[in-house]
């Protein structure tokens, strides 16, 4: 019979994915008449556990390069846009001990799905997608076997070690051999 012990050890305790589809309203200093270009960049965010949900708060600029005057003359104008997530966390661990180490990894990158003029012309709606997947890491209990007779694999070693050339068997191979037989 075996006898078990509990070891407590780091684990991943909780997790949560969230996709966040977002609108934008950036108001220019000129009325566009064309959009020519969107970019998102300088995405920095956070995350932290708070009760049963992480918040992933974050910030991105959004650049856009649009033309105005009757397609005369173009611009870049650039927002800065702040954002918080609430993301749900789907698994939960009942037996954590601790759980506030949280882990945020970004599958999608805040990127421009689509950027129009509005209905008066005289703004830029942009819509933006993201998504992310947090885990939360946590103290937990691993019950485990113990076994009092473990096979020791030193066993197996020493009979490899036996099946290998010794220094008597390297001096009797013939290094010629295959060239020898080439040869013919």
């Amino acid at each position: 019979m075996a006898e078990y012990r509990e070891i407590i050890t780091k684990a991943v305790v909780a997790k949560g994915r969230k996709m966040t589809l977002s609108n934008h309203t950036i108001n220019p200093p000129h009325h566009p008449s064309s959009i020519l270009g969107c970019w998102i960049i300088n995405h920095k965010y956070e995350a932290r556990k708070v009760g049963k949900n992480v918040e992933v708060s974050g910030s991105f600029d959004i650049n856009v390069w649009y033309s105005h005057h009757d397609n005369t003359k173009t611009s870049v104008v650039t927002e800065k846009i702040d954002y918080k997530d609430v993301i749900k966390l789907k698994y939960r661990d009942p037996d954590c001990l601790d759980d506030k180490i949280v882990s945020a990894k970004v599958l999608q990158q805040p990127n421009c799905v689509e950027a129009v003029i509005s209905k008066k012309g005289n703004r830029i709606l942009v819509n933006v997608e993201r998504e992310f997947l947090v885990e939360v890491i946590g103290e937990t209990k691993v019950c485990v076997a113990i076994h009092d007779k473990c096979s020791s694999d030193d066993d197996d070693w020493e009979d490899e070690l036996e099946d290998e050339l010794d220094d008597k068997e390297f001096e009797e191979i013939d290094p010629d051999f295959l060239v020898a037989h080439e040869e013919e």
